[in-house]
């Protein structure tokens, strides 16, 4: 607990935190109730956006407090589609507010104001295009002093936008670091990129500051321009000073469930020497329950978070998982945003035949094509397609699939996936193991957490560039798709994982799960420090 109210309750024992924010908030007056609001600054891509929404949606469910996210024009009218106007209308206390920006001033693509579909050297672009929100950032600020009388209670900030700490301290108000990757994979993805330790050892194995010398690391575990990078290369030019700022900032909040993340958690809060709250897994409360999806509520929970067309006829997606046995399908995806090479394609396909397991597969055209062109039979064995028709083995998904309601489903017994960390909430939400392919960001350290610390998941390969062949495919899926065995090992243990993650957001007999009296330890730090300032200006 923050050392400041850890002060006041030593005072007061008898007093639970639910009365501590009831009784602040009660002797507000009205107006000043109405007159509070947050300020939420998501990074330009869509796995961060949609955790901020979710975050928004939580934070004013419980306080009744306003929430104001920020972004780009293209990134709000997202979250306003992915929202289903469930949050904004007058009552709803979620607002959205553009921030002016154009992407062909900064040297990229018009429109282009997410990581989808970008090259690498894009992708560096947006990250240092978003540096060009801070002044936009501050008018709104203003704006906003005068619509409400205040500086917000906070600016609660994406972990790659450092510099909203020296904002939101230029306003006097708190400075909130939101992550939305989990503890651990946030950890080994800021130490390795503030210290560079693969690049003062010729081993290909290396320590991480924070983390004890069992987990050591592997050079194969860093995407190339982490590999590569010396700190003055253009990727740590942006990432160590923001990721520097990010650490100033009065207190962080984590997308994980403290019960999950125990071990991450503590060398998380270690290295950043911050209040780290833990928020849960910021999923649709209706996925959360224990009930299977099925073709009349298809799409509820995924429409909840993201807004694409499916590639698939919806009925015949769920006619399909329908008709297989419980547990005995593969849902394969790589996130909306990445691909294999054409090869790992191939020998992907040549080994679930092999395998014989039923599967879904979210395709799209391999590296070096148009990620949202036609996709072409000749990635793919000859017949393929045909055969798993004949056959009933598989169905092949252009683009996009509606994820969580696939995984909802009851016939999934694992997941081919990229673990980024929305995924790995979503399946381990339901007790889904996971068969890892990490390509990116911190989806390897992800991977490395889940098998070694968790042992819900097995490592296929690394990277885009990652060796395959059909063999050593059809060999990791029996193993984790078994009925018995590590994979029955494996789907117990992501089951008490899906409890604990369940347990974590639900409120009933006078108990509240870690995430909801998490998110009310954060409030109580506002509203105390509040009160501070408040007494402060009353002495002066």
């Amino acid at each position: 607990m923050h050392s400041e109210f850890g002060e006041f309750f030593s005072l007061f024992p008898s007093l639970s935190l639910s009365f501590f924010i009831s009784f602040i908030m009660s002797n507000r007056t009205s107006s000043s109730r109405h007159d509070d609001y947050i300020l939420m600054l998501p990074f330009l891509a869509h796995g961060h956006l949609i955790p901020f929404l979710a975050l928004a949606k939580q934070i004013h469910q419980r306080t009744g407090i306003t929430l104001i996210i920020a972004s780009t024009k293209l990134n709000i009218n997202y979250l306003r589609r992915s929202s289903s106007n469930q949050y904004e209308n007058s009552d709803s206390g979620i607002h959205f507010s553009e921030l002016p920006f154009t992407s062909s001033d900064h040297g990229l693509p018009p429109n282009t104001e997410t990581t989808e579909n970008l090259s690498l050297a894009e992708v560096v672009g947006l990250f240092y295009a978003s540096l060009s929100l801070e002044t936009p950032c501050r008018n709104l600020i203003h704006e906003s002093i005068g619509k409400y009388g205040r500086p917000p209670l906070c600016v609660i900030s994406d972990v790659f936008m450092g510099w909203a700490v020296g904002v939101a301290n230029s306003f006097d108000t708190v400075s909130i670091t939101f992550t939305t990757c989990g503890a651990y994979g946030t950890a080994a993805y800021m130490s390795i990129w503030l210290e560079l330790p693969h690049r003062k050892t010729e081993s290909e194995e290396f320590e991480v500051t924070g983390f004890p010398k069992r987990c050591r690391f592997h050079r194969s575990q860093l995407h190339q321009f982490l590999r590569a990078a010396d700190g003055s290369d253009r990727w740590s030019r942006f990432f160590q000073p923001q990721l520097k700022l990010s650490l100033k900032s009065h207190a962080w909040l984590c997308y994980t469930v403290e019960e999950v993340e125990t071990f991450g958690l503590q060398i998380l809060r270690d290295y950043v020497k911050r209040t780290v709250w833990c928020v849960g897994s910021l999923l649709p409360q209706a996925v959360l329950n224990d009930k299977s999806c099925s073709p009349s509520s298809s799409l509820s929970f995924s429409k909840q978070r993201v807004s694409k067309e499916v590639g698939i006829s919806v009925a015949k997606l769920f006619e399909w998982l329908d008709s297989q046995e419980p547990k005995s399908v593969l849902y394969i995806s790589f996130g909306s945003q990445n691909t294999i090479g054409a090869t790992q394609m191939m020998e992907l396909a040549i080994g679930l035949e092999k395998s014989l397991k039923p599967f879904v597969w979210v395709i799209r055209p391999p590296l070096g094509f148009d990620l949202k062109g036609e996709f072409r039979q000749e990635w793919l064995p000859e017949g393929f397609e045909e055969r798993l028709k004949g056959k009933n083995l598989g169905l092949l998904v252009r683009n996009w699939a509606p994820q969580l309601d696939i995984l909802a489903h009851k016939s999934i017994g694992a997941f081919l996936s990229h673990c980024g960390w929305n995924s790995v909430q979503e399946s381990l939400s339901q007790g889904v193991p996971i068969i890892s392919w990490p390509i990116a960001a911190e989806q390897s350290h992800n991977s490395k957490m889940l098998v070694e610390e968790k042992g819900v998941c097995v490592e296929l390969t690394k990277g885009a560039l990652g060796s395959i062949v059909g063999d050593e495919v059809k060999k990791v899926i029996d193993l984790v798709m078994e009925s018995n065995g590590e994979g029955e090992e494996m789907r117990k243990r992501a089951s008490e994982i899906k409890l604990q993650i369940r347990a974590a957001v639900k409120e009933e007999g006078g108990h509240k799960g870690s995430a909801l009296k998490a998110i009310d330890d954060f409030v109580a730090f506002l509203a105390h420090r509040e009160e501070n300032v408040k007494s402060k200006d009353i002495i002066t």
